[in-house]
C-alpha cells in the first residue's frame, strides 16, 4: 500500500486503512492461507478475521466494546473474544498488529499469489468499501422501518387505550339505563 497506515487511528478512514490492512495482511500469512485452505466453514473463517481486524483497529481508535459491537454487529462478548485473542482470528490479528508496531506496516503477498495473480490492494479496497456502505445504508433503512413501525404500534396501543376506556364509560351508562328501567 503507497499511503500511510496509522496505528493509531483518529478517524473512520484512518480507521478502514488499519482494519484493511490488518485483514490483508493477517491473510496473506502462509499459515493462515494454509488454515484457509484446509478449513471447511473457509467463509465464516475468513469473516471471524474481517471481524478480528475490525475490531482491533477501532480500539486502537479508543472505542468502547459496546460501540464496536453495535458498529459491527456482533455480541460485546465475541469482540471481546477477539479483542483478548480467546479466539484464534483475535489471535493472528493482534500478532499482525504488533508486527506493524515493531517492522512498519508491510503487507507481503505470498508468492504463490504474486505468480497467479496480480492484485491491486486498492482495487480490493475499493470493493469492500463499496460493499460495506451499501450494507451501512440498508441498515439505516432498516432502523428507521423499525422506528416507523414502533411509533405506529405505540399510536394504536394509544387508541386501544382510548376505546377501552369509552367501553368502560358505555358499559356503566349501560347498567345504570337498567337499573332505572329495571
Amino acid at each position: 500500500m503507497s499511503e500511510e497506515i496509522p496505528l493509531r487511528p483518529m478517524g473512520k478512514s484512518d480507521i478502514h486503512k488499519l482494519e484493511t490492512a490488518l485483514l490483508l495482511a493477517t491473510l496473506f500469512r502462509p499459515d493462515v492461507i494454509e488454515e484457509i485452505r484446509k478449513a471447511e466453514e473457509r467463509l465464516t473463517w475468513v469473516d471471524s478475521l474481517a471481524v478480528a481486524a475490525a475490531a482491533l483497529a477501532r480500539e486502537k481508535a479508543g472505542m468502547p466494546v459496546s460501540r464496536i459491537a453495535d458498529e459491527l454487529g456482533r455480541s460485546e462478548a465475541t469482540i471481546r473474544n477477539h479483542l483478548t485473542g480467546k479466539t484464534k482470528a483475535g489471535k493472528l490479528v493482534r500478532e499482525t498488529y504488533e508486527k506493524f508496531l515493531r517492522e512498519g506496516v508491510k503487507i507481503e503477498l505470498p508468492e504463490t499469489l504474486v505468480k497467479e495473480v496480480p492484485v491491486k490492494v486498492e482495487e480490493i479496497e475499493k470493493k469492500y468499501r463499496k460493499e460495506i456502505e451499501e450494507l451501512k445504508k440498508q441498515l439505516e433503512e432498516s432502523k428507521k422501518k423499525i422506528e416507523e413501525l414502533t411509533n405506529a404500534k405505540k399510536e394504536l396501543e394509544e387508541k386501544l387505550a382510548k376505546i377501552e376506556s369509552k367501553k368502560r364509560v358505555l358499559e356503566e351508562k349501560i347498567n345504570k339505563i337498567k337499573e332505572i328501567i329495571g
